[in-house]
């Protein structure tokens, strides 16, 4: 069974599955509920989120069915009893989802994805619903600062060795609807219709007699446009050998090591005097967001970028909870929505009730607030509302294409002050108000 269609329904706490026994025994578990998904705070030092792996919620949600060899196994390690197994034997998620669009920025307290439905087959969901948000908002956020940093110039994902083979897929997804161009990580491509590319290695250069045989091999197979790798031995004299193997029209070279700005430069005016104008120049080596702005004055053309984007850059989570806001009176089907809420008395208090948000701009179409509201929406509002409806009664209605996730993300961060992609520290660059309980 492949990733796409594997059952997601282990992928979860024990405790989602005790809570859920202990709730069939109480006649709780039929309750309507609603359960949120939000952050209390940004990580530190960030302005704005960046809501990705909704697309993967929906495929978790869809796949989040018990098999006959996963129930055996519960069974057999007594994680729950009888009833709860034949109940999880017929599980499908019936509820409803909505929440924010893939690429929409959000700010604490935005009710990131609202799941509604009884308390047993919401509550069973949390993990998988957490742990895709968590990992997939966090690379996208720090993919978010790191286009940002680089304006014009493309940026490709080749983060794939630095994580685990499945992380690292969803992390080139996650990073290319926050702008990145490409990727090189083939599965990527293979399952989400992200560009890809690639061409050699170190290792290339190195087990050819010489430099010129490496750049003559790799030209004859892929062609003038190819990029050559010109910092194995001696970086000027690579660039002389790699135009005169390729002549003016090679596509671009890549430099890995060293002082990059000063190299860029060095290159660039190498190049240039070689007749190469429009060869471009594409950098690496352990860029994150603050290297690739220490670059913007540097003849770079576009930069790879793979540690720092698929560890979130530092922040690795966006430490989204999932908590339940509202449940029925009663298990009666009519009974009236009731708000709760955690009641701590640290910085782990929630507000309860079910939620809409809307983002309000100013005159100039600037975000000024992220308003956040249970009961009726402000007229003023409703155009500015910032949900979309992702599952309707079970079924998935809310799939999109990843390239409308990465036009809204560049509409969201557009609308933004201008110091949300300052990578200067500070609070988040909109504040969130509270209408209603």
């Amino acid at each position: 069974m492949d990733a796409a269609t594997a059952s997601t329904a282990l992928l979860t706490d024990r405790y989602e599955l005790t809570m859920l026994q202990a709730a069939l025994r109480s006649g709780a578990a039929q309750r309507h509920s609603v359960f949120e998904v939000f952050t209390r705070r940004l990580p530190d030092g960030r302005r704005y989120g960046v809501t990705a792996g909704v697309g993967r919620v929906l495929d978790a949600v869809e796949n989040f069915r018990f098999t006959p060899a996963q129930l055996d196994w519960l069974a057999d390690q007594q994680v729950v009893d009888e009833e709860t197994l034949r109940w999880l034997a017929d599980y499908r998620f019936r509820g409803d989802i909505r929440g924010y669009g893939e690429g929409e920025c959000y700010f604490p307290g935005s009710p990131i994805m609202v799941v509604e439905g009884s308390f047993a087959e919401a509550v069973i969901l949390e993990t998988a619903i957490l742990s895709v948000l968590n990992h997939d908002s966090a690379i996208a956020a720090a993919a978010s600062r790191m286009t940002a940093a680089a304006g014009d110039r493309p940026v490709i994902e080749m983060g794939a060795r630095r994580t685990h083979e499945r992380a690292a897929v969803s992390a080139a997804r996650a990073a290319y609807i926050a702008g990145f161009g490409a990727t090189s990580d083939l599965q990527a491509g293979f399952e989400y219709g992200i560009p890809t590319t690639g061409t050699a290695a170190h290792a290339f250069t190195l087990v050819h007699d010489t430099e010129r045989d490496a750049f003559t091999a790799q030209i004859e197979s892929m062609g003038r446009g190819t990029t050559l790798l010109v910092d194995t031995y001696d970086l000027t004299e690579a660039v002389r050998t790699a135009i005169e193997v390729a002549g003016p029209d090679l596509g671009a070279v890549r430099i890995d090591s060293g002082d990059l700005l000063m190299l860029a430069h060095r290159v660039r005016r190498q190049l240039d005097d070689l007749g190469a104008q429009k060869t471009r120049i594409v950098v690496t080596s352990d860029l994150d967001e603050y290297a690739i702005a220490a670059l913007a004055a540097a003849p770079v053309d576009a930069y790879g970028v793979g540690t720092s984007l698929v560890t979130g850059s530092g922040q690795p989570t966006c430490s989204m909870v999932y908590k339940l806001v509202a449940r029925a009176a009663s298990a009666d089907r009519d009974a009236p929505l009731v708000p709760v809420a955690k009641r701590s008395a640290g910085a782990k208090a929630s507000r309860g009730g079910a939620k809409w948000a809307a983002r309000r701009l100013d005159a100039d179409g600037v975000a000024e607030a992220e308003i956040v509201g249970t009961g009726p929406v402000p007229t003023d509002l409703r155009e500015r509302l910032l949900h979309r409806e992702l599952v309707r009664g079970g079924e998935v209605v809310g799939r999109e294409p990843l390239t409308e996730a990465r036009e809204r993300h560049l509409r969201s961060r557009g609308q933004l002050p201008l110091s949300a992609t300052q990578l200067s520290r500070g609070e988040a660059v909109v504040p969130t108000d509270y209408l209603g309980g």
